[in-house]
């Protein structure tokens, strides 16, 4: 029998498990594989890691029968309640056919929205994973620059950003990275990085550092909100087409957005929804229910929006040009 992890939220979705939250996800996370090969300093799957074996980040994954997890997956999607499906890998033995195997038996009923990240090693597994049945490749980056890149991961940055370049252009739209903020990047770091892959067609996800207990960075705090919230409404203005010279920074840290009708533009919240694929809501992922909401996982409340904005440290009267 083939076990899949699911997320708690997504096994709740398909009636595999019963929990309360005032979100559920609108995508199906998987998980697969065990113990990972990499030793990124933040993840309970890493080699180093003591964390509990069915973590990732702070999301429990209890593991279910692989044909009935497709069928439950099946019935959501086809109701609503789940819009895409989610793969995320552990780069461990034969998780790579594994991962073929999933996306092929995911696809099986029809097509879905299928995003997979792993670890690939050229643009050519890329193209294979597509043809399985993969709408999207997501080769996650995670961190800022190359320093924190080698510092955290120790791997080549130079190499992992070629290969996503390269897929980038070679699979147009088809590309999703992700950047942890709080790793020790300046504000002025992570814009630049999502920039750059803006400019390539490459689709950011925003996460917040999360310190998990058993893994090398588990001392470390998470980002205050003021800078995740500044990172994300730059985020925001250069999905929205803004260039990153409209950003001003002071030593690093940003310090205006040549805006003036910024305030109009955050009204709706859009700004402060979890980012990275369609549909990708990753219900707490990074909070805890009643704690900071880094990424919401549904729309916002006006007074939520209004907190959001406030928490940024956006001043002025015209509540929207400088950071204070």
């Amino acid at each position: 029998m083939t076990l899949w992890k699911l997320s708690a939220g997504t096994a709740s979705v398909i009636g595999k498990k019963r929990i309360k939250s005032e979100a559920l996800p609108n995508t199906a996370y998987i998980m697969l594989g065990d113990k990972c090969r990499n030793n990124c300093s933040f993840c309970s799957q890493s080699q180093s890691s003591s964390a509990r074996g069915d973590l990732l980040s702070r999301i429990t994954w209890p593991a279910f029968d692989a044909n009935e997890v497709t069928s439950g997956i099946s019935s959501a999607y086809s109701k609503g309640d789940l819009k895409r499906v989610c793969l995320q890998v552990v780069n461990s033995e034969n998780s790579w056919d594994a991962t073929l195997e999933a996306v092929r038996k995911l696809s099986a009923d029809g097509p879905k929205p299928i995003c997979v990240s792993n670890h690939i090693e050229d643009a050519g597994q890329a193209a294979e994973m597509i043809a399985a049945g993969a709408e999207r490749i997501c080769i996650a980056i995670d961190a800022a620059t190359s320093e924190i890149y080698r510092l955290v991961k120790g791997q080549d940055w130079e190499e992992r950003i070629r290969l996503l370049q390269e897929c980038a252009s070679t699979f147009p739209g088809a590309v999703t990275t992700h950047l942890i903020v709080g790793l020790g990047e300046t504000e002025e770091e992570a814009v630049n990085f999502i920039a750059d892959c803006i400019e390539l067609g490459i689709t950011v996800g925003l996460f917040a550092f999360t310190p998990i207990p058993g893994t090398a960075m588990a001392d470390k705090r998470p980002p205050s909100i003021s800078h995740y919230r500044r990172v994300q409404i730059a985020h925001y203005l250069m999905r929205k087409g803004y260039c990153r010279s409209t950003i001003r920074f002071t030593n690093g840290k940003i310090s205006s957005y040549n805006v003036s009708d910024l305030v109009k533009m955050l009204a709706d919240g859009k700004a402060f929804e979890t980012t990275g694929c369609a549909d990708c809501n990753r219900p707490y992922y990074n909070e805890r229910p009643g704690g900071i909401m880094y990424n919401y996982p549904r729309p916002l409340t006006r007074k939520e929006i209004e907190q959001a904005i406030m928490e940024s440290g956006i001043g002025g009267e015209s509540y929207g040009l400088a950071c204070s």
